[in-house]
């Protein structure tokens, strides 16, 4: 693996691109074969539907050798964190102390700022600012450079496309596990405990786990192809940032908080906060999250299945 990178030489190259191109329309369908009578095999409607079918079923492969390969994908991931990090003498820990650190200072300048008190604000602020910055932005940011940041390494070796998205979700998991020190650590010192409500946490984590691998499926395969992706979606991210609740209260709209639960990161956000903070979310907040995750998830197939031959040829 090469160090400036982070991504896996060319070891044992199995297919050159342009043997792959040669070849690209019987990967592109699955079943397509290599003959001059492909044209007309394809425009047939049977036909094409059985192609759409072979594509989808190839993309549910894809995902299961990925599943299969999860050791790969640990060890992938991890590798990436310490690569971040090659040469420091404190390693992964920088990302809970520069956590900290941002954490301290935005809690005690708006917490002025808003005039409350900062044993009430500095908690709900440590654990809004962990979730957004790692279980949400990051991730969707990730995301985009998902198969991008892997092009070496999809060139060079014969493996799934979604042992990218694993890697990517292992990352993103052991970047969380060191910043999730922060917030318990700010909890201890105030005294708080969100008591047995805290453990409804963990499904929306499972759900938020399962949302970030087809996020990779989805805005992955989409970047691939089309370079201004990743920067319009950081955009997008900064801006819905001021217009989440995270370093200010839903509450504090009060009766006019009634179209938060249009923003689509709000719902995704508080199955997972609420409890940590000691709350029980509310049933149109469950639903809405697991619609969310419902649509995203048919969308990532869809996508995923019809752009995943070609994506060798796009990074």
């Amino acid at each position: 693996m090469t160090a400036s990178t982070g991504q896996i030489p060319a070891v044992t190259p199995t297919l050159s691109i342009q043997e792959s191109m040669k070849h690209a329309p019987s990967l592109r369908g699955g079943v397509l074969a290599d003959t001059d009578g492909d044209d007309e095999w394809r425009d047939d409607p049977d036909n094409e539907d059985t192609v759409q079918r072979s594509s989808l079923m190839l993309a549910l492969m894809d995902i299961g050798e990925g599943l299969r390969l999860w050791r790969l994908a640990v060890s992938l991931g991890w590798l990436d964190i310490k690569l971040q990090f090659r040469g420091s003498r404190v390693g992964p820990l920088w990302l809970t102390l520069g956590t900290a650190v941002m954490i301290g200072s935005m809690g005690g300048i708006y917490s002025n700022l808003f005039h409350i008190v900062l044993k009430d604000y500095l908690p709900y602020l440590a654990i809004s600012m962990i979730l957004w910055q790692i279980g949400i932005a990051g991730v969707t940011q990730d995301a985009c450079t998902c198969f991008i940041s892997a092009a070496s390494s999809i060139r060079a070796t014969r493996l799934p496309f979604s042992l990218q998205a694993f890697r990517v979700l292992v990352r993103n998991g052991a970047m969380f596990a060191y910043n999730i020190v922060v917030p318990v650590g700010v909890y201890v010192i105030f005294g708080l405990l969100p008591g047995p409500v805290a453990l409804l946490a963990l499904p929306g984590l499972l759900i938020w786990a399962v949302n970030a691998f087809a996020f990779c499926l989805l805005l992955g395969s989409v970047a691939a192809r089309y370079r201004d992706i990743p920067p319009i979606v950081a955009s997008v991210v900064q801006v819905a940032f001021y217009v989440t609740p995270i370093i200010w209260n839903g509450r504090q709209l009060g009766e006019k908080g009634w179209w938060l639960i249009f923003n689509p990161f709000y719902s995704l956000l508080e199955i997972v906060r609420q409890p940590l903070t000691g709350d029980m979310p509310s049933l149109l907040v469950w639903s809405v999250a697991i619609g969310l995750s419902v649509l995203l998830w048919i969308s990532s197939l869809f996508v995923f299945s019809r752009s995943r031959a070609q994506l060798a040829f796009w990074i």
